[in-house]
């Protein structure tokens, strides 16, 4: 049987089956064009005004007044022209610049205009934006973003960009279709990246923009061109990488320094000049804002400080009375219509004597960027005016002073080196770990905390005092050739074999022996050797092992919560398990404070710690080598000990382990036993001629 067959000669359902293919394939064909119509950007419009685009090239006050007028509407400070001179100089050759100014100057909303002005023209194709966490950066990305898909201006005179962007219709996954002319413009945005189009003949294409906090990933970013070459930063934008917790603690912000100066000027590849713009805004004094600034300490930043107000009035009792004013008028909540008029009626003597940072900033309802200043400073409080728009934060109380050198030089006694005080009774001593070195310091102790520093110095000895531990011309490593393990054991065996293998002497002719000995086993690869080293030693029973910390207000003290079996707890210490060994942990910043207290104590009254009669040139700069900063949180506040840039503290570090050991040794502050526990050692005290005799010399513990 046959199927019925038309007049083509085709069986029926053979021609079904043609026409649904040729149906099918006409959809499809359709369906791909309207698909590839959607994804194509089209023909892109001719620059609208090529004059302005090419005036804007090389000015990047031009390109910020032509093309975002919107951000920037008030008439330019020269603190303004001055910092827009200067971001224009870092971008286009290179360079690092910081600057500060008072809050709400547009200091963030001019190194995005940076960002944008700099990859449209080409002038960095990878820009890198650095913020105190990854969600700040990636809030810097949206804006530059949103001024991209929105700013008519841009628009018109960069269509090879923007209108790429605005087809995206903020959908991101279309990014990965898009073409022009038959090409992929390999765009991408994602929370973390922008990759501008790339369009032949566009100075931004490929252009690439990531994001990250300061601590976040930094080392190793590169990106890829369409060509398949590989190109590294070109210029990062930090924006205030700092919070205020981070600005309290010194250790943060010498981490952060750390990753500034080391992590994120070496972005860039090698031969590569990078470009670095960075916003700070100063909270408290020594902060990483403020170093930062210091061109004494950071000159390749050329840090900038501008204030809202450089000069204040001759009239101070006016404005104080306007103060008043204005106070009176929020409090009864009749407003501040009264103290504008006693403002208004006396301007002239008022605004003299006065020079601000920006005529044009001030609020419609005051008279004068002078009168928005003082409406400032009033509402704001004193402590955050000077902060935020002065850059100039009020320096904290401290609650232990500093350490002066020309203080720390009348301290020396009429004693010999290696000579002990006839009133004082025990002997501490302590070392410090350096690769090339070991520094080292004896001192003895009596009551109320009276303390004699006696000898100090380094191992190997060194011919003068002109040196660091770095630039040492004789090291351990010298005396000791080997692995770094057994140059570091061999090294401590001979200084410890001098420092405990001795009798010290005391003025009167009797002697006395170390009782304690803490070796600093925080250095690095140092650790476990210093640790076995103590273990091991056969005078094991004094000796320990010595972990500093620096404890913030944040944190629990040392000496504080439940005692564990087989510990020994005093105040800022604490000798038990420490990493799964026996060791003495302590408070690194209190007894520095500790310590600090009793060089501050005159010479003479009980507490006091005095030297050797000597010049002591390099224990000097030790002991001033830090700087005791008050920070509170929590209703607690604690001074953290912050090491000056530049300078060495290893003399400073054995003496506060010295002291240290002291207490853990039983000497108490007040001078009293401060436990009923105690022991007996014998120690010589020489008679007549070569005989000697016993005596035994209590000794408390904790």
């Amino acid at each position: 049987m046959t199927l019925f067959t038309g007049t083509s000669g085709q069986p029926k359902a053979d021609r079904s089956a043609k026409r649904y293919d040729q149906v099918r394939a006409a959809n499809t064909k359709r369906n791909r064009a309207a698909s590839r119509a959607g994804r194509d950007i089209g023909e892109l419009p001719p620059v609208a005004d090529p004059g302005r685009r090419d005036l804007a090239r090389v000015s990047f006050e031009t390109f910020a007044t032509g093309y975002m007028p919107m951000t920037f509407k008030l008439p330019w400070s020269d603190d303004h022209r001055d910092v827009i001179g200067r971001i224009e100089a870092a971008t286009l050759t290179g360079g690092l610049f910081a600057f500060a100014m008072p809050r709400g100057s547009g200091k963030t909303s001019l190194v995005i205009a940076a960002a944008v002005w700099a990859l449209l023209y080409g002038h960095r194709d990878f820009v890198v934006i650095v913020g105190a966490d990854e969600n700040h950066a990636r809030r810097m990305l949206d804006a530059i973003v949103l001024e991209l898909e929105t700013n008519d201006a841009l628009l018109a005179d960069f269509p090879e960009v923007c209108v790429a962007l605005r087809a995206l219709e903020r959908i991101h996954q279309r990014a990965r279709g898009q073409i022009h002319a038959g090409q992929p413009t390999r765009i991408v945005r994602t929370a973390n990246e922008l990759v501008l189009p790339t369009i032949a003949g566009s100075t931004a294409s490929g252009a690439t923009v990531r994001v990250t906090g300061i601590t976040g990933h930094l080392r190793g970013m590169t990106a890829k061109r369409a060509d398949g070459s590989t190109f590294r930063p070109s210029l990062v934008l930090i924006d205030d990488p700092q919070t205020d917790e981070v600005a309290g603690s010194p250790t943060q912000v010498s981490n952060r320094l750390e990753i500034m100066t080391g992590a994120i000027l070496g972005l860039a590849g090698p031969g590569q000049n990078i470009a670095g713009l960075c916003t700070v805004t100063v909270i408290r004094p020594h902060d990483l804002a403020d170093q930062l600034l210091d061109r004494d300490a950071h000159p390749e930043w050329q840090g900038k400080r501008t204030r809202l107000v450089y000069q204040w009035p001759d009239r101070e009792d006016l404005w104080q009375q306007y103060a008043e004013l204005r106070r009176d008028g929020l409090r009864s909540g009749v407003g501040v219509g009264a103290a504008t008029e006693f403002y208004e009626d006396r301007r002239d003597q008022m605004d003299a004597g006065a020079r601000v940072g920006w005529d044009a900033r001030h609020n419609p309802d005051e008279l004068s960027a002078l009168h928005h200043a003082y409406n400032l400073r009033i509402d704001r409080g004193e402590p955050a005016f000077q902060a935020e728009y002065q850059n100039e934060p009020v320096r904290p109380t401290l609650t232990v002073a500093g350490l002066d050198r020309e203080q720390l030089a009348k301290r020396s006694i009429p004693l010999r080196r290696g000579i002990m005080p006839n009133a004082h009774s025990t002997l501490t001593a302590a070392i410090d770990i350096q690769e090339r070195l070991l520094f080292w310091s004896v001192a003895s102790w009596g009551g109320g905390y009276s303390g004699h520093l006696l000898a100090y110095g380094t191992d190997p000895e060194q011919p003068g005092e002109n040196f660091t531990a770095a630039s040492a011309k004789r090291t351990l490593a010298d005396l000791h050739p080997g692995g770094f393990e057994a140059t570091l054991t061999a090294g401590l065996s001979k200084l410890v074999e001098m420092l405990l293998g001795r009798e010290w002497p005391r003025e009167d002719g009797t002697t006395a022996r170390i009782e304690q000995l803490v070796v600093d086993a925080n250095w690095g690869q140092s650790t476990q050797t210093v640790r076995e080293f103590c273990r091991r030693h056969s005078s094991s029973a004094i000796i320990l092992p010595s972990h500093g910390r620096g404890i913030g207000p944040t944190s629990r003290p040392i000496h504080e919560g439940k005692k564990k079996p087989g510990e020994r707890i005093g105040p800022g210490w604490k000798i038990g398990m420490v990493s799964g060994q026996r060791g003495l942990l302590f408070d690194a910043n209190h007894w520095k404070s500790f310590l600090a207290a009793r060089l501050n104590t005159t010479v003479g009254d009980p507490g006091a710690v005095t030297f050797h009669q000597a010049e002591h040139h390099m224990l000097l700069d030790h002991l001033t080598s830090e700087q005791p900063i008050a920070v509170t949180a929590r209703g607690r506040t604690v001074d953290e000990w912050k090491l000056l840039p530049g300078r060495e503290n290893h003399l400073l570090d054995c003496c506060v382990m010295a002291t240290v050991a002291a207490s853990a040794a039983g000497i108490s502050g007040v001078g009293a036993e401060a436990s009923p526990e105690r022991h007996r050692r014998r120690v010589k005290v020489p008679k007549a001629g070569t005989q000697r005799k016993t005596i035994a010399v209590k000794r408390a513990e904790w």
